[in-house]
């Protein structure tokens, strides 16, 4: 196990002189380039209707990338399946994996947004029950042979659904909330975490604890841990951590806004909980605390730098990326 790389959004900033073919194509040369740094995955990351363009449409992403790269695994982190028809969703899943030759990991996330649920015409407070059984439908699809699902959310007719892939998709659950850890535990293949280390620990007891209660063998169960990681000092980016952060609280507002709005002022008490947030310093101290991570659970990790930013230059992006291929991707712990 080696180091993912991620949040892919494709986003422009304030004043942004590229255009969306630009910011697109620069994406997908940056994962070209990761793939060419040995780096392990590439992560995108999905919302809809804000104005700077977070990227919407992962699996056509996938695609893309699948078509210029070779080995690097490619991950949705997270694909907001709730937002998604799951037969539509299983079909563009089966098409990515075939055309990557099995290189899909396919992680998925309820969605939080108001605007996007209204917009897209989906009932919000059902996106849990919603995610269930989704799960449970990708993976009757994933075989190929005909299915019928009749559930709370979902009725389907008997369909198979093809292309069927060589090799399974990895599903992978991402979310804060112990039910999301429970609900993979149950029905995914690994979770996707952000958590601080004592809530990292928690996420890997519940869902040891869960898969003892169904008698799942948690061997091979993945964890994929990832966090900001930047060879430096972080006031070097504070800027670029407050826009990746205030963002989001903006993306509601946003959906109705013409033209890209600059980000809110920075106060110094949320400047210092960004400093807290980030794995910084020398290369050895970002080694170092993400050892100290993987002391507190008993569990392998996939590791992933969250170290993607648009509001980095393309130089700066592709720079950044070959520091941590080279001073923390071969030193990072494994198994």
């Amino acid at each position: 196990m080696g180091l993912g790389f991620g949040l892919l959004s494709a986003q422009r900033v304030p004043g942004d002189p590229r255009t969306w073919e630009d910011v697109y194509r620069e994406t997908i040369d940056l994962s070209v380039e990761l793939d060419t740094l040995g780096f392990d995955s590439v992560w995108t990351t999905e919302h809809h209707f804000v104005d700077d363009g977070y990227m919407p449409s992962l699996l056509v992403m996938s695609a893309a990338i699948a078509a210029r790269t070779t080995d690097i695994r490619i991950g949705t982190g997270v694909l907001l399946a709730p937002l998604h028809d799951p037969l539509r969703l299983a079909e563009d899943a089966a098409t990515v994996q075939v055309l990557s030759n099995g290189r899909l990991d396919l992680g998925l996330g309820l969605g939080w947004s108001a605007t996007e649920f209204e917009a897209l015409r989906i009932d919000r407070s059902l996106r849990g029950r919603s995610m269930t059984e989704i799960l449970q439908i990708l993976r009757l699809a994933g075989t190929g042979d005909p299915f019928t699902w009749s559930g709370d959310i979902y009725d389907l007719p008997t369909v198979g659904v093809r292309p069927a892939p060589s090799e399974s998709i990895p599903l992978i659950v991402g979310g804060g909330v112990d039910a999301a850890v429970r609900r993979a535990a149950r029905h995914a293949d690994g979770f996707f975490s952000n958590a601080s280390p004592r809530r990292f620990a928690e996420q890997v007891r519940v869902a040891n604890e869960e898969m003892e209660r169904i008698g799942r063998d948690p061997e091979g169960f993945r964890w994929i841990f990832y966090s900001v990681m930047y060879p430096g000092d972080p006031n070097e980016i504070l800027d670029s951590l407050w826009h990746q952060a205030w963002k989001y609280s903006d993306m509601e507002a946003s959906a109705t806004r013409t033209g890209v709005a600059e980000t809110a002022p920075l106060d110094e008490d949320t400047a210092e909980r960004l400093r807290r947030r980030v794995l910084a310093g020398s290369s050895q101290q970002i080694v170092d605390e993400i050892g100290t991570l993987r002391a507190t659970v008993d569990v392998p990790v996939e590791w992933v730098a969250r170290s993607y930013f648009p509001d980095f230059t393309y130089g700066q992006q592709t720079e950044l990326a070959d520091t941590l291929a080279r001073e923390v991707m071969p030193f990072l712990p494994t198994g």
